[in-house]
């Protein structure tokens, strides 16, 4: 691969300054002449100061996103085009032939599994399809008192918007006070019982054809906002073969987080959420030894990929840190 040229379009940067550094690591590896772009909708936003080029588009909702995407892409010969948020998600999906007309690839899943990972009450119906558990939700605080009433359900409850992210308004409550409370001030929410136990992540990345190339379990030790902080890499047999069931359905493109809860009492595995895309913590499998950005490079060099199991140093722990950058020096 030696002096090979790709140029990498990632959508909505924001912070994820840790993702683009494994990005230009991964390309320097491999000796690959990797241009990292990155759009936002502000200057400011701290990862465009650690990628080569740097373009300002439009919002998500406004009608010219997915042309302006398009132009950047056919102008700057773009290669591959990475989401690193979930609102744009399903529209990145639904004009995914639009960029692979113009030799564009999207790592993006299927239009139909994007769509059941934004909706929460779809997501649960789809792991008990697949033969895993997840805690079935309800769309109204009145059903759940029935569920209450009928003993099928209990308190603690989870109450969270049913295409929300990265923790935002889901709330644990402990009476039926409480959850009227959080319904009316979420809107459009989605409640499960709530499942005591330790939190796990899964980064899986697949090729575009979505075979397995990692599966990488890690214990979520430490949360803040709903993003990982602390975790421990936990190459365990049962998530790895859940996790091998659920991509021989899914086919996923690229790189997938699952998330899931332990249950503390009789240790089986409660399946939460999936989020099509890289998560906040995929670094970390990254540096563990899982290292999906060099699988990135090198499918989008032409090469053929293959299973790595266990790739990521079983039991290593990462902590994560806050750093600054100057984003503009201001006067002399």
């Amino acid at each position: 691969m030696k002096n090979k040229r790709i140029k990498i379009l990632f959508t909505s940067v924001g912070r994820r300054v840790e993702l683009m550094q494994a990005f230009r690591k991964a390309a320097d590896e491999l000796n690959v002449d990797l241009t990292i772009v990155g759009a936002d909708i502000v200057t400011d936003a701290p990862a465009l100061q650690f990628c080569d080029e740097t373009k300002i588009v439009c919002r998500i909702k406004d009608e010219q996103y997915i042309p302006q995407l398009l132009k950047i892409c056919e102008q700057e010969n773009i290669d591959g085009l990475i989401p690193t948020i979930d609102t744009d998600l399903l529209l990145l999906a639904e004009n995914k032939n639009r960029f692979e007309a113009i030799g564009t690839k999207v790592l993006i899943s299927a239009v139909d599994k994007v769509k059941l990972c934004r909706d929460k009450n779809y997501t649960a119906d789809y792991f008990i399809s697949l033969g895993l558990k997840s805690p079935l939700p309800v769309n109204t605080v009145e059903k759940y008192e029935d569920e209450i009433r009928m003993g099928t359900v209990g308190f603690p409850a989870f109450i969270k918007p049913k295409d929300g992210s990265s923790s935002i308004d889901a709330y644990k409550v402990k009476s039926i006070e409480d959850l009227r409370v959080y319904a009316e001030k979420i809107g459009d929410y989605i409640i499960q019982p709530f499942i005591s136990g330790r939190e796990y992540t899964i980064d899986i990345f697949c090729d575009y054809e979505g075979n397995p190339v990692y599966i990488t379990p890690r214990e979520r030790l430490a949360v803040r906002a709903g993003e990982v902080l602390k975790t421990r890499i936990t190459q365990d047999d049962t998530m790895i073969a859940e996790m091998q069931a659920l991509i021989k359905d899914f086919k996923p493109c690229g790189q997938i987080t699952v998330q899931l809860i332990r249950d503390e009492m009789i240790g089986d595995d409660y399946y939460i959420e999936i989020n099509p895309r890289f998560g906040g913590g995929a670094p970390l499998s990254i540096k563990a030894g899982a290292d999906s950005a060099k699988a990135v490079i090198r499918m989008l060099s032409g090469e053929k990929l293959e299973y790595v199991a266990k790739a990521a140093k079983d039991g290593a722990v990462y902590s994560r840190f806050d750093q600054s950058v100057c984003v503009d020096e201001g006067l002399n």
